[in-house]
């Protein structure tokens, strides 16, 4: 027997809709955040000069946005459940698979001549790859440079995102497993538990996975023994989960209100 078709013309309820537009946001933060993820900026460098083990705070760009991947993890638990939320965690993973397959893409082809840096960035490259003018100024920085630069910015090394694939998909699936798993032990009270409970403990399993095996692998960084020059992968665990646990705990105000909100505009409130 053949299913019957679906109705084209059918309005999507309003659950659907919102459930549809958290999912889309939740892939577009991840994919921004594997994006920009590949610079390092120092926090606060003239407050905290040592930080915790005498070098400064240096952090990722991506803690700024991936903790919100995880208050609309919880966001997306509370609302329409454990099923929706793993769901959604597997589109992200998907859609960042996409993104690194047009990517690749984008870096194979060649690039055109045209395509030149303006020459304000000159003094950042080398000058075989200046273009001059008539005159002898710097009116260009060849495509080479402009591909160069490219691959640069978006390409990070393999066992970087081999790392950071695996500590998402594992990370995530925990945090709405424990999700769940206290809201079932408190019958549905305290949310600012199970948002940070499931929060705080995922977070520091995506911090060791990500830092264990890029820093191991692509660095032969010792996990407790200081490296010449540096740290150990231990202390960077210690910064960057610092820094998490910060940002996890201060985002339980936001899942009160975007809790409310949504039930409100669900009309689910009593």
């Amino acid at each position: 027997m053949n299913a019957s078709p679906l109705d084209q013309n059918a309005p999507l309820n309003r659950s659907l809709q919102l459930y549809v537009f958290f999912a889309g946001i939740f892939m577009t933060v991840l994919v921004i955040t594997n994006i920009i993820g590949t610079k390092l900026f120092v926090f606060m460098p003239d407050s905290f000069p040592q930080g915790f083990f005498g070098s400064p705070f240096v952090l990722t760009t991506g803690i700024l946005t991936y903790p919100v991947t995880f208050w609309l993890t919880d966001i997306v638990s509370e609302i329409w459940g454990r099923r929706h939320a793993n769901v959604m965690v597997y589109f992200g993973f998907f859609a960042s698979i996409l993104m690194l397959v047009i990517l690749s893409a984008a870096k194979a082809v060649p690039p055109a001549s045209i395509w030149t840096i303006p020459p304000d960035f000159a003094p950042f490259f080398n000058a075989d790859y200046y273009i001059t003018g008539t005159a002898g100024q710097i009116s260009a920085v060849d495509s080479d440079a402009a591909q160069a630069a490219f691959e640069f910015t978006f390409f990070a090394p393999g066992i970087l995102l081999f790392a950071s694939m695996l500590a998402y998909l594992v990370a995530q699936l925990i945090d709405v497993y424990l999700f769940h798993f206290w809201r079932e032990a408190t019958n549905g009270r305290h949310l600012w538990l199970r948002n940070n409970g499931s929060t705080l403990v995922s977070q520091l399993v995506d911090t060791i996975i990500v830092s264990s095996i890029f820093l191991y692998f692509a660095f032969d960084m010792p996990f407790l023994a200081d490296a010449p020059g540096g740290g150990s992968i231990v202390q960077i665990i210690i910064t960057v989960y610092f820094f998490k646990m910060l940002m996890a705990l201060a985002d339980t105000p936001f899942i009160y209100l975007g809790v409310w909100l949504i039930q409100k505009f669900l009309n689910r409130l009593p």
